[in-house]
């Protein structure tokens, strides 16, 4: 298991981590889990809005990183700008199960969530484990006030279930964040020479929560590595040179990974037997902070955890059968069995993923684990079956992977080895795929607003445009292109090339013929609006001899577009394109409209008025 913690300080992510992660080493393909934990991610307003459309950049950079060596987003949960992140090995996923978050506010006396602890907790092989990601509060002399923080997240936080309720009842918590604890007693000159000398082991004694494992009763059990590596706060942003301001911050290890493993009960464990001495033990292979990363004023702090215990799960809650290859549709054949005890839901679902996936709704297509004899199956423990439409596969050569996902504990119960999709191209889905593509070239700066459609598996018509960024539930029709010069640094989700678009959007405008003079009222734009004949009120443009004129006989003329789901389609010009239109228009004897109301387009007049409003 790899555990990162880092205090980004709302900076934008970098272009790699790859060397955070460990995965330019042979450690990777050993690793089996990673948790990362994150604080002061950007959260203001602003940034918040736009995370509540698309998964923020900093899931999306994780997710994409690590999707290649096949490791998959099992949980994630933010308070705030503290993110908890959790990833494993595909071929885990069915034995990672009661899955299970929380989060505790300690800033502002608990109003507040830019301090306190999110987790992550889950059952391992049968084996209960709890991951939390904490931000105490800052400063030399809030020490007194970090323990009371963290006994507080202790309390708060519970858990659903007949076994660990508690974050301290698992049997392994991983504790980790910036815990903001400090050097005591030395000043900062014997610090920086320390540090400059390689001689950290003067320091350890004067930290803070070194001092605090030995006193404190709430830090009874847990442990850590040496410090090996130098204080990683506070640096100059963008160097590797402690804090030069005025403030001259002392040098500190605030960036900490510990661990705990539960001690075993006193007498006899359940089913009257003693429990077994050993079952579960954790060796440190690595524990250092990584001088590369310079966006911060924080240096991230890595460790990698072999964690060795007897599995109490030999196999998966679900078990899936297929064949090695799909070159016919009539192959798509998925029989799956149904482990005893199982809770299966009539809303399960079996989706179809290509080797890569990034989380559990990344899927390529699904089918509705809804077999008819799907309770005589799961009492007799025999094979259901299910199979998938010819529309739902996809068409050409790859590597796919079949999951069982369940309702009732929103995760993956079963998963297949990979196997292989062979099916020919249709003619109709490359040409549309090739005029998609053209059109994604055409305009840069377009936001399409589609009619919503469903992301979480529906019992309607498949749908063939997908998300694969797991928070955009409430916003399934939402498209956003960015303009050429953010493509780049954006790590949103682009789905705009897995869907058919126009060539071109239409504009809502209305030619200077058909309208009255500047002085109609907004309110009697907006009645027409809001009348039955309000379909004639929206017109489509078409571009026609350098002009745009209005077709009454297209068919945005008859839709009113309250009920495309959100807003008509817009075309967001640039600036200087917009200009140049407006001078044209100045030019040849034409005025641009001054405001548009909410209710209704604008209203252009042959010239203006001297007393007009604006």
């Amino acid at each position: 298991i790899t555990v990162v913690t880092w205090n980004v300080g709302t900076a934008m992510p970098p272009n790699d981590v790859t060397s955070l992660l460990h995965l330019n080493t042979g450690e990777t393909n050993d690793v089996d889990m990673i948790a990362i934990g994150l604080q002061e991610v950007n959260s203001k307003i602003n940034k918040r809005l736009k995370d509540a459309l698309f998964t923020d950049q900093w899931s999306e950079l994780f997710m994409d990183v690590l999707s290649p060596f096949h490791f998959i987003l099992v949980s994630t949960v933010r308070m705030q700008g503290v993110i908890l992140l959790v990833f494993a090995k595909y071929y885990h996923l069915p034995f990672l199960q009661d899955i299970q978050t929380d989060c505790t506010r300690t800033g502002l006396g608990g109003y507040w969530g830019n301090k306190g602890g999110v987790s992550v907790r889950l059952s391992i092989f049968g084996h209960m484990v709890c991951f939390l990601n904490c931000h105490l509060p800052a400063h030399l002399e809030k020490a007194e006030q970090r323990k009371e923080d963290f006994a507080t997240i202790l309390h708060m936080q519970q858990f659903e279930g007949p076994v660990a309720n508690g974050i301290l009842d698992h049997d392994l918590v991983f504790w980790f964040g910036d815990l903001n604890f400090r050097i005591e007693s030395l000043d900062i000159c014997f610090v920086k020479y320390a540090i400059d000398s390689n001689v950290l082991s003067q320091l350890w004694e004067k930290d803070q929560l070194n001092i605090a494992k030995n006193t404190w009763p709430v830090l009874r059990g847990f442990q850590e590595g040496p410090l090996n590596f130098p204080p990683t706060f506070k640096f100059d942003v963008g160097t590797n040179k402690y804090d030069s301001s005025a403030k001259k911050r002392k040098p500190a290890w605030t960036d900490r990974i510990l661990w705990k493993i539960k001690p075993p009960s006193k007498g006899l464990g359940t089913g009257g037997h003693r429990p077994s001495q050993g079952v579960l033990s954790v060796s440190q292979l690595c524990y250092c902070s990584h001088m590369e990363y310079t966006v911060s004023d924080h240096k991230p702090v890595a460790a990698i955890f072999a964690v060795q215990f007897a599995s109490k799960v030999d196999k998966p809650p679900v078990e899936i059968y297929v064949a090695d290859e799909w070159s016919r549709p009539e192959q798509a054949v998925v029989r799956y069995k149904m482990a005893v005890g199982f809770h299966r839901s009539s809303w399960d679902w079996i989706g179809l993923y290509r080797v890569g996936f990034r989380h559990p709704k990344d899927y390529v297509s699904y089918v509705w684990a809804r077999s008819d004899d799907g309770e005589r199956c799961l009492e007799k423990q025999l094979c259901a079956q299910v199979m998938f439409s010819e529309e739902a596969l996809p068409k050409g050569n790859g590597e796919y992977i079949l999951g069982y996902y369940s309702n009732t504990s929103s995760s993956i119960a079963g998963v297949t080895e990979p196997f292989q999709i062979s099916l020919p191209r249709s003619e109709e889905g490359s040409s549309s795929t090739d005029s998609s593509g053209s059109s994604s070239e055409e305009d840069d700066s377009t936001l399409v607003l589609l009619a919503p459609k469903s992301r979480s598996p529906s019992p309607g018509k498949m749908k063939r445009h997908r998300s694969r960024s797991p928070s955009l539930a409430k916003f399934q029709g939402l498209i956003l292109r960015p303009s050429s010069r953010d493509r780049g640094t954006s790590r949103s989700p682009s789905p705009q090339s897995r869907c058919s678009l126009p060539r071109s959007i239409p504009t809502i405008h209305l030619p200077h013929e058909g309208l009255g003079h500047h002085e109609v009222k907004s309110k009697e734009l907006g009645q027409a609006a809001e009348s039955p004949d309000s379909s004639s009120f929206y017109q489509t443009v078409q571009e026609q001899s350098g002009l745009r004129r209005v077709s009454a006989d297209s068919s945005l003329t008859k839709a009113d577009p309250r009920n495309l789901g959100l807003l008509p389609a817009l075309r967001l010009e640039m600036i200087d394109q917009a200009l140049g239109r407006r001078q044209e228009s100045a030019d040849q004897g034409y005025y641009p409209c001054q405001r548009m109301s909410a209710t209704s387009p604008p209203g252009c007049g042959t010239s203006p008025k001297e007393g007009d409003s604006p």
